[in-house]
């Protein structure tokens, strides 16, 4: 499956018993010796009673992380399409905490991603290469930093996304996102996602962006975010209240993997 090009292996285990560690992650995501993917994600029976499954994310270097945007619409299409419900509103649980999701139209999903959280500001200066760069710390249930960057296509991704993602600042490392404006309804981004790499598209980097616009008295609270593969929609009216990302969510094909 996958969500605007960033794309995922999802594994029932609802219907199906496995017990899958570290080393089967590794191997599943490895885009020459497995299926290739940038998270495998595990779809599990709820922990809560009025919740509809729960779901796991995996990093490709086998890291469990706990929140993937653009894996939350994949996790709940692949519930709805498996037949395990005919409702068109579902709540689901990761690490990160509780979802809500609206079936919108064939491949076209709303996720209540949850509220966003901040460190004591928004704001911080990090020193890089003798680099004084500007980051904007959010959480999503997982970390984000975001640069402005006047131009995506020129921007540092592949230099600093890697050393920023690592950075002491970030105890458990960060996704970063690259943010170029391009009005107060609109931007484009880049992202670089720990233990992955740069990625066709990130959910959640998109909430965090988009945050952190609005933050900054930028953006509004109603914004299209736009990767290389398309676009999703981002809306959050402010403190306190949850983010809410809309986007598709595309089935390629299923099959049999032996582990």
């Amino acid at each position: 499956m996958h969500g605007l090009g960033n794309d995922f292996v999802v594994i029932d285990l609802i219907s199906q018993s496995a017990k899958l560690y570290a080393n089967h992650i590794i191997r599943i995501a490895d885009r020459r010796l497995g299926i290739g993917c940038d998270q495998v994600l595990l779809i599990e029976p709820p922990i809560r009673s009025d919740a509809d499954f729960y779901y796991r994310i995996f990093n490709p270097d086998g890291q469990e992380v706990e929140q993937c945007g653009n894996g939350a619409r994949c996790a709940a299409r692949f519930f709805y399409d498996s037949g395990f419900t005919n409702q068109q509103t579902l709540q689901a649980d990761c690490l990160a905490g509780p979802l809500e999701f609206t079936i919108d139209a064939p491949d076209l999903i709303t996720a209540k991603m949850g509220t966003p959280k901040f460190k004591e500001s928004l704001s911080y200066p990090i020193t890089i290469d003798n680099t004084e760069f500007l980051i904007h710390a959010v959480s999503m249930g997982n970390p984000h930093a975001i640069l402005l960057v006047p131009n995506i296509e020129s921007a540092p991704v592949d230099k600093i996304g890697p050393l920023l993602s690592k950075h002491s600042f970030f105890p458990n490392e960060t996704n970063v996102g690259f943010m170029q404006i391009i009005d107060r309804q609109h931007i484009r981004l880049r992202v670089y996602e720990r233990g992955a790499g740069e990625t066709l598209a990130c959910g959640s980097g998109a909430c965090a962006a988009v945050v952190a616009g609005i933050c900054l008295g930028l953006l509004d609270s109603s914004v299209q975010v736009s990767f290389l593969k398309g676009n999703i929609n981002i809306t959050w009216e402010g403190k306190g209240a949850p983010v809410y990302m809309q986007g598709p969510a595309i089935s390629v094909f299923m099959g049999r993997f032996l582990l």
